[in-house]
């Protein structure tokens, strides 16, 4: 029989199956008070230091790149500190076996991939999401920025992880399946309740999900902005905890999960 989770008290909502936990507040801190080797995957969407001042183009129009304070550089040193404080804290709740996958632009995504190898993940594969619909580049002085980069990795290198190759080769047509995966941005059934000005489309959470966990299985999301992963989670029979510092987030979130059936048709 399989061994009860310990959910520590403090929970901003919890579903009535107890499949679905949404905590408020710093996730370094609540995942402070998980036991270790519980949780089965993390999917990670965090900061990308990205708001201090620059511009970029939304509908047509010229927008400032402010997504909020939690977006704002402090300084090299410490984002790095920043960065592998919050891997540290998920890889010690991750099981043995477990996986993680982590998503960021050019910005950061590089000092994630080397605090996660100095902190020993073993990694498995670097994703390149791309999107066709990407908005132009306003200054004409880069190429335009049309990609994101998701890493995967798994615990530490003796871990043994879960990966469903059989499924991932049946949805791409009976042949292995690459990195370059193409998804079109969140459409507007996903924003109905609101929208986060990082928000991931479902179906690019629901193949993450799929490659990596079984039904049953526990996901966990320390950045849950509007809630996409968990409703993947919830639509593909995985439980759930989220876990995010703006109340209006987690809100948003329980909109979503309260309209699962209409948010399952999604992916």
């Amino acid at each position: 029989m399989a061994k009860k989770l310990v959910i520590p008290h403090g929970t901003y909502f919890l579903s009535k199956d107890k499949d679905f936990f949404l905590y408020e507040g710093d996730c370094i801190k609540i995942l402070s008070e998980f036991p270790e080797n519980c949780v089965d995957m993390i999917f990670a969407d965090p900061p990308y230091f990205l708001s201090n001042g620059g511009i970029s183009c939304h509908a047509g129009k010229m927008v400032s790149v402010h997504k909020g304070d939690w977006d704002q550089s402090k300084g090299i040193v410490k984002d790095y500190e920043f960065i592998k404080q919050w891997l540290s804290a998920c890889q010690r709740v991750l099981k043995e076996n477990g996986t993680m996958w982590v998503s960021g632009t050019n910005h950061v995504i590089y000092t994630v991939g080397y605090a996660m190898n100095e902190l020993g993940f073993k990694m498995l594969n670097d994703i390149v999401w791309f999107k066709r619909n990407a908005p132009p580049n306003l200054s004409c002085r880069y190429f335009t920025h049309s990609t994101e980069i998701i890493l995967w990795a798994a615990k530490n290198k003796k871990s043994k992880h879960y990966f469903d190759y059989k499924l991932m080769k049946e949805a791409n047509m009976g042949k292995q399946m690459r990195n370059l995966w193409e998804f079109m941005p969140p459409n507007k059934e996903e924003k109905k309740y609101g929208k986060h000005p990082t928000q991931k489309p479902l179906p690019l959470l629901k193949r993450i999900i799929l490659a990596s966990t079984k039904k049953g299985q526990l996901v966990l999301d320390p950045f849950n902005g509007s809630g996409t992963t968990g409703i993947a989670a919830a639509c593909l029979n995985r439980k759930y905890i989220g876990m995010e510092l703006d109340k209006k987030y987690i809100d948003l979130t329980i909109k979503r999960y309260k309209d699962l059936k209409s948010q399952c048709q999604i992916i």
